[in-house]
């Protein structure tokens, strides 16, 4: 007599698969910006690039297409609420929806506090806290009225805990602190609405804008020598933490900050 086995073949699901969502980044005309929406593209989502540099957009979303995702580019000034709110609305209209936003938008000043002047001041604060706040709440309040939740995922920084040397830029420093706590108020608040909020706090980059003060003997050895891995971090090395948080892996996750930096705060 014999026995025939049945097999079942079960089908995993892959929890980092962002296939069908659509996710809104902002400063991603290029450096960190581009590399985590290249990252999303990659992960299946379709990218919404809202840029100030309305040309660079157009030049990001033209090159994430080589991905096979749909792309759209918007200007997009986070420091002006109707500019913020065109970005979104034109978005849903050209993707249809937003699942997730990614507010990378953000500026430094470098000057000793005796001398920054209110204008620089108010500059850093506007596109760094407030320009987040502009864009999650244009976003929270599209996915609130859809009722499918969503991931926003605020670009902080190391700076938020840490105060970097020899560079002075107290209006940074301030900006990304607020940007965490802003982060961890939403989060409770909008938990309810199936919104999960989160932050990435990335260390010393290398990008294009970085490279300058690298090259600087004055700058460069003082950042190296406080980085424990000896050297900056890549862009592309933010991706893959920018999936995770946009998608159903890191469910659970909300109101947490996520420091990326090589072990600089650590020493």
């Amino acid at each position: 007599m014999s026995h025939a086995r049945s097999e079942t073949r079960h089908v995993t699901h892959n929890p980092f698969d962002l296939t069908g969502k659509v996710a809104l980044v902002t400063g991603a005309g290029r450096g960190l910006g581009l590399a985590i929406a290249t990252a999303l593209a990659h992960a299946g989502a379709d990218i919404a690039i809202a840029e100030l540099d309305e040309s660079s957009a157009r030049a990001a979303a033209q090159s994430l297409a080589a991905t096979g995702r749909k792309t759209f580019a918007v200007q997009c000034d986070v420091t002006d609420r109707e500019s913020v709110q065109h970005a979104v609305d034109a978005s849903v209209k050209a993707l249809d929806h937003v699942d997730v936003l990614v507010a990378n938008a953000g500026i430094s000043i470098w000057d000793p506090a005796e001398r920054v002047t209110p204008k620089d001041w108010q500059k850093v604060i506007d596109v760094n806290l407030t320009g987040v706040f502009n864009c999650c709440q244009a976003v929270g309040n599209h996915m609130i009225a859809r009722g499918r939740g969503g991931s926003l995922i605020n670009i902080a920084s190391m700076s938020a805990q840490i105060v970097n040397i020899p560079q002075c830029q107290a209006a940074y420093n301030a900006s990304k602190a607020g940007v965490v706590q802003l982060t961890r108020s939403l989060s409770l608040e909008w938990v309810s609405h199936n919104i999960r909020v989160n932050s990435i706090s990335p260390g010393i980059m290398a990008t294009s804008m970085t490279q300058t003060h690298f090259d600087n003997p004055d700058i460069g050895p003082q950042w190296l020598g406080r980085i424990p891995m000896g050297r900056p971090g890549k862009p592309e090395e933010l991706g893959p933490l920018a999936v995770y948080l946009a998608s159903d892996a890191s469910s659970y996750m909300t109101g947490s900050d996520i420091i990326i930096d090589g072990g600089y705060t650590l020493a």
